[in-house]
C-alpha cells in the first residue's frame, strides 16, 4: 500500500515592499524542508497581485498540485508599517466617563490627530457598579460621522469590569451607521482607560487594510482551488483564523517580526541570539532567550505609541532599504538621514513607469543649480476612494492632480504650504512619494539588480549635487554618494541593535548608544583609552537584503552575524511552524464584604461565597477560551487555568482584595482533511 503524502503548508508574508511566499513540507528531517521559495512586489492598491504572483512561482516552482496544500498561513508588515507611518483610515473615537484631560494621558492626543472625538457621560467604578449613562450626543453626531469616517473606537471608564456601556454604544452605531465599531473591552483585560483608549482607536483605524488583505488571499486561495484554513500571525508569534484578525487587527502589529522569530529558532537552531530583520520599511530587533522570544509584559510599542497588546518584546525602527535618504540641515559636513518614512524607490518607479520618471529626473539634472525638490515624485496609492472621505478643500484639490503616473513635485507643488498639504495625504495613505532610497543605492553599485538601474543613477546624481554648509556639492559622484549611504544603513543597524541590547539590560538604550564612549567603541576609536563593545550572542540577519547590508555588522556589535539560507522567506516560513495561543481573563473582586463579584467576558455576577466565586471565574475563562481558540482556528486546544490571589492580613484574619484568573489554550491549527 502506497503511504498517504505529508499534508503541505503554504506560508505566506505582505511586508511593505515584497510579499514573501514558501511551500514547506513536515517530511525531510527535524525542520521539515522548504520546497519552493518567491518573491512578488507588493501591491498595496491589490494586494491579491503581489500574493498571487508569489505564490503561482511556488507552486510553479514545485509542480505542487493546489490541492495537496492543506493550511494557509499568512503574516504581515502592513499594520506596523501603517502605524510607523501613521497612516489609517480615519475613525471617530468615543469616550464614555472620559474627560478631555485623558486625552493628553499615554498619547492619546497625539494619535488621534484630527479624527474626530465624541465624550458622553457614563461608564463604571472599579466594582462594576454604573454610572447613568446618556449617549444622546453621540446619536446627534452618527449621521455626519457615519459619512466621513471609516469606523468607530469605543471606550468606556472600567469597562474591563462592566462592558455594559460599550456594548450599548456599539449596537447604537452599528444601528445607525453599519460601520465597523472596536469595543476596548474586547482587545484588553487591563485597566488603564487612555492606554485602552490608544489601543481601541489603532484597531479600528487598521480594520479596512487587514480586512483587504484577508479578502484579497481569500479570493486567490479559493480562485487557484486551494480549499484550506487561512490562518494569520499575531503579534507574539501565535496563529489565529483570518476571521480572528479582522476583527481585532491591532493584534497583527509586529506579526511580521514575530513570524521571523519563529522562522530564526526554526532555522538556525540557536537558542540565544539577538535577531534583526530588515525589510523596506522598518527594521525589527528582538531577543531569544531559550529558544522563546521574550515577550513585552507592557504591551508592543509602534511608532512612538504604546499599546495594551501583547506582543514580542520587539523594537523597530523607521529603518529599511526602501527607506528615505535625506540631509542634515545647515551643518557645515552634513550626515545621512535615513527614514523613518518609507519611499517609492526610483528604480521602481523606473521599472514600473519607464521613461515618465527617468526623462524628468533627467529633466532636472539639466538645471544649472539643484532644486529642494529634485528626485521626488508623487503618486497615488490606489486605496479605494472612501478612504479619501473627510479631505480639507486643499487637500482634495491636490489630490485631483495626483494620478497613478509618478508626478514630478517640483512641477506638482506651487508653494511651502502645499508640501505640508501633501505630506498630510501621505499620511493618510493616499499618496505615495518616490525618492531616492538605499535600494537605489544598492542599484548604483550593482549590489542589486531586479529594478531600474538608470534611475536609481539618476536619482544618485541629483543626490550628490545637493550643497553642504560650504556651498559645495556633498559628493563628487553617484557611487560615492550611494556607497555613504549603504555604510549608513549598516551603521545604523548596528546602534538600533545596541540599542535594543540596552534597553533589554534596563538602560535607556537610546541615550546609552548615543554616549561618546559606545560611539568611540562602536568606532574602533584609536586612543590611549581603548573601548570595546560587544553582545554576549551573536546575532541572526533576516530579511533579502540581510546579505548585503549586514556583511559589515559583526566588527560594529562585537559578535558573529548568521544569516541563514532562507533568511529572505524567514517570515513566511516562520507563519506555518507556529502554535495557535488565546487567553481570557477574568476578575474577582470585592465591593463590600462579603460580596464576591466576578467579571468575565461580557457578564457580571455576584456571590457570597469566595471558593464558589473563584470556580465560577475560573469555569467562565475556561470555557470562554475554549470557544476562542476554536473561533482561532484550532480543534484540540489544550488549556490551562492558573489563579492570582491578592489578599492582606489585618489582625491575623486573611483578607481578600483581588483574585486574576487566566485561561491559555494552545494547539496546532486546524488543516484540511
Amino acid at each position: 500500500m502506497t503511504a498517504k503524502p505529508k499534508p503541505l503548508f503554504l506560508g505566506i508574508d505582505t511586508g511593505g515592499t515584497y510579499t514573501d511566499a514558501v511551500l514547506w513540507s513536515e517530511q525531510g528531517g527535524p525542520k521539515g524542508k522548504v520546497l519552493a521559495k518567491a518573491k512578488a512586489l507588493t501591491t498595496r492598491h491589490d494586494l491579491a497581485v503581489g500574493i498571487s504572483g508569489a505564490v503561482d512561482a511556488v507552486l510553479g516552482k514545485s509542480a505542487t498540485d493546489p490541492a495537496a496544500i492543506k493550511l494557509v498561513s499568512m503574516s504581515t508588515t502592513l499594520a506596523t508599517n501603517a502605524l510607523v507611518e501613521g497612516q489609517g483610515g480615519r475613525v471617530a473615537l468615543i469616550m464614555i466617563g472620559f474627560t478631555g484631560a485623558d486625552l493628553a494621558r499615554d498619547g492619546l492626543k497625539t494619535a488621534l490627530g484630527t479624527d474626530p472625538v465624541v465624550f458622553c457621560p457614563g461608564g463604571h467604578d472599579v466594582h462594576g457598579n454604573a454610572a447613568k449613562l446618556d449617549l444622546s450626543g453621540l446619536e446627534a453626531a452618527l449621521p455626519e460621522l457615519g459619512a466621513s469616517v471609516s469606523g468607530f473606537a469605543v471606550c468606556a471608564y472600567f469597562a474591563t469590569r462592566n462592558p455594559a456601556h460599550e456594548l450599548a454604544a456599539r449596537d447604537l452605531i452599528r444601528e445607525k451607521t453599519g460601520l465597523p465599531v472596536t469595543a476596548s473591552h474586547e482587545l484588553s483585560a487591563k485597566l488603564g482607560g487612555p492606554r485602552r483608549a490608544l489601543t481601541t482607536l489603532l484597531n479600528a483605524r487598521l480594520i479596512s487594510m487587514i480586512d483587504r488583505l484577508v479578502a484579497a488571499t481569500d479570493g486567490f486561495l479559493e480562485a487557484r482551488n486551494i480549499a484550506a484554513p487561512l490562518m494569520v500571525v499575531r503579534g507574539d508569534g501565535a496563529l489565529v483564523s483570518a476571521a480572528f484578525a479582522r476583527q481585532r487587527p491591532i493584534e497583527t502589529i509586529l506579526s511580521g517580526p514575530a513570524a521571523s522569530l519563529v522562522g530564526a529558532r526554526h532555522m538556525t537552531g540557536l537558542d540565544n541570539a539577538m535577531v534583526s530583520d530588515i525589510g523596506g520599511t522598518t527594521t525589527d530587533v528582538a531577543v531569544l532567550d531559550g529558544g522563546r522570544p521574550r515577550l513585552d509584559p507592557e504591551g508592543a510599542t509602534v511608532g512612538g505609541f504604546r499599546t495594551m497588546v501583547e506582543a514580542v518584546a520587539m523594537r523597530t525602527f523607521g529603518l529599511g532599504g526602501d527607506s528615505e535618504v535625506a540631509l542634515e540641515d545647515g551643518a557645515l559636513n552634513p550626515k545621512i538621514l535615513l527614514g523613518p518614512r518609507r519611499l517609492v524607490p526610483l528604480a521602481l518607479a523606473g521599472m514600473m513607469h519607464g521613461v515618465s520618471v527617468t526623462s524628468e529626473l533627467e529633466r532636472q539634472l539639466r538645471a544649472p543649480n539643484p532644486g529642494r525638490m529634485d528626485g521626488r515624485f508623487a503618486l497615488r496609492t490606489g486605496v479605494a476612494d472612501r478612504l479619501a472621505a473627510g479631505l480639507t478643500a486643499p487637500e482634495a484639490k491636490l489630490y485631483e492632480l495626483i494620478g497613478a503616473v509618478p508626478l514630478a513635485i517640483d512641477r506638482l507643488l506651487t508653494s511651502n504650504a502645499q508640501n505640508a498639504t501633501l505630506n498630510r495625504l501621505v499620511s493618510r495613505g493616499l499618496v505615495h512619494i518616490s525618492g531616492f532610497t538605499p535600494s537605489d543605492a544598492a542599484h548604483v553599485l550593482g549590489k542589486q539588480a531586479n529594478w531600474d538601474p538608470l534611475a536609481a543613477r539618476l536619482g544618485a546624481e541629483l543626490f550628490a549635487r545637493k550643497r553642504d554648509g560650504r556651498g559645495q556639492y556633498i559628493a563628487p559622484s553617484p557611487e560615492v554618494i550611494s556607497e555613504r549611504v549603504l555604510l549608513t544603513l549598516t551603521r545604523w543597524s548596528a546602534e538600533y541593535i545596541l540599542e535594543t541590547a540596552f534597553a533589554e539590560d534596563g538602560l535607556d538604550g537610546a541615550a546609552t548608544v548615543a554616549h561618546a564612549l559606545v560611539q568611540r567603541a562602536v568606532d574602533s576609536h584609536p586612543g590611549i583609552a581603548r573601548l570595546s563593545v560587544a553582545l554576549d550572542r551573536p546575532v541572526i540577519g533576516l530579511g533579502a537584503s540581510a546579505p548585503l547590508h549586514y556583511a559589515g555588522l559583526a566588527e560594529l556589535v562585537g559578535n558573529e552575524c548568521v544569516v541563514p539560507e532562507d533568511t529572505d522567506v524567514a517570515n513566511a516560513l516562520g507563519a506555518v511552524v507556529g502554535q495557535v495561543r488565546v487567553s481570557a481573563e477574568a476578575r474577582v473582586s470585592q465591593p463590600r464584604e462579603g460580596l464576591f463579584r466576578v467579571a468575565s467576558g461580557q457578564t457580571v455576577r455576584d456571590f457570597t461565597d469566595e471558593a464558589e466565586a473563584i470556580a465560577a471565574a475560573e469555569a467562565d475563562v475556561r470555557a470562554i477560551v475554549a470557544a476562542r481558540a476554536k473561533d482561532a482556528g484550532t480543534d484540540n486546544a489544550e488549556i490551562d487555568v492558573s489563579t492570582e490571589f491578592k489578599v492582606s492580613t489585618v489582625e491575623a484574619q486573611r483578607m481578600f482584595i483581588e483574585a486574576h484568573v487566566v485561561a491559555v489554550a494552545s494547539g496546532r491549527p486546524r488543516i484540511a482533511v
